[in-house]
């Protein structure tokens, strides 16, 4: 069975404002025809065409977007200022620019999509003065230089093998991996390979690989390995998940639009969350991470097992 996927807020924030003015300058669209277009269902457009109702510039009910899809067919209006074309300045265009030309340069599986946004960013931004002259510089860091190995790995098709740190486990493995994609998730860089340790496709953060040897065997990942759909993170739910009951205080409500929560609800200023996972060694970092701010509510398990770390910190500190 497929494993469900959860949206976080930012990627539907995202859709919605692609959505907007593309269904506005196709009004009267059947709604099948949109779906297909937006490339969703037709049971999502609908929900974010409810959703669109409570949105706008504004409090006021002359401020807000109005929707319609009765008939089958999908009328947008009062939306005309999220419909503008966007508009960037200077500084937004170079970063951009700088940004795409990095990913070029690096090479990330998705170099055609790069390329295209690039050409047509370069395109519009040439009358700017010294755009010409922005160029990107290698980073030479320890973390930059193994993912410099590992793109050339990829290139050249060859399989690696990492020393890799797993701090849920506090432990170092060595592993032989044959690479997929380099990806940028949620501000780090991962490796995505064939393991040949856990024979399963795994997700490895570059900046816990402590060293990396390019092998003179061809990468050879088997056929039914598959690339993992990162659209809603690095960390995604599985069939073993525990689903652990947290209870946070408004400075940890962040935790609820972070990572896939089943469901929420709130209790006074309190958010009540039901969070699954499988990794006791991950739920003790976060909970002690927050620092009084997250209480684990249930099952018993996981609030002995925090307890527990919470105690064993303390007394590294000599404190009760």
């Amino acid at each position: 069975m497929s494993r469900p996927k959860v949206e976080t807020a930012t990627s539907r924030v995202e859709r919605l404002l692609t959505m907007v003015p593309w269904l506005v300058g196709r009004q009267g669209i059947e709604i099948s025809r949109a779906a297909e277009g937006l490339g969703i269902s037709e049971d999502q457009l609908k929900k974010d065409l409810d959703l669109l109702f409570v949105c706008g510039y504004g409090p006021m009910t002359d401020e807000l977007i109005e929707v319609s899809y009765e008939g089958g067919r999908v009328f947008v209006t009062n939306a005309d200022t999220i419909a503008r074309p966007l508009r960037l300045s200077v500084d937004e265009a170079i970063s951009l620019i700088v940004g795409l030309r990095s990913l070029s340069a690096l090479g990330t599986g998705e170099s055609g999509a790069v390329e295209r946004a690039l050409a047509k960013l370069e395109e519009v931004a040439g009358s700017i003065p010294g755009v010409e002259r922005v160029m990107v510089v290698d980073d030479d860091t320890e973390a930059g230089r193994t993912r410099s190995v590992l793109q050339d790995a990829l290139s050249a098709g060859r399989r690696v093998h990492l020393t890799y740190h797993v701090p849920s486990r506090d432990e170092r493995t060595e592993r032989d991996v044959d690479p997929m994609r380099l990806a940028r998730v949620e501000g780090h860089w991962y490796l995505e390979g064939w393991c040949h340790r856990a024979q399963d496709v795994r997700l490895f953060r570059t900046d816990r690989i402590e060293s990396v040897e390019v092998l003179d065997l061809p990468s050879e990942p088997p056929a039914d390995a598959v690339r993992r759909d990162l659209s809603a993170g690095a960390y995604q739910r599985g069939e073993g998940d525990l689903p652990v009951t947290l209870r946070l205080k408004p400075s940890a409500h962040w935790v609820a639009e972070y990572y896939p929560v089943t469901s929420r609800e709130t209790s006074g200023e309190d958010l009540v969350v039901t969070l699954p996972t499988s990794n006791e060694g991950f739920l003790r970092r976060l909970v002690l991470r927050l620092g009084g701010a997250a209480q684990v509510v249930a099952p018993e398990v996981a609030r002995t097992a925090v307890a527990e770390a919470a105690r064993e910190s303390l007394a590294a500190y000599g404190t009760h």
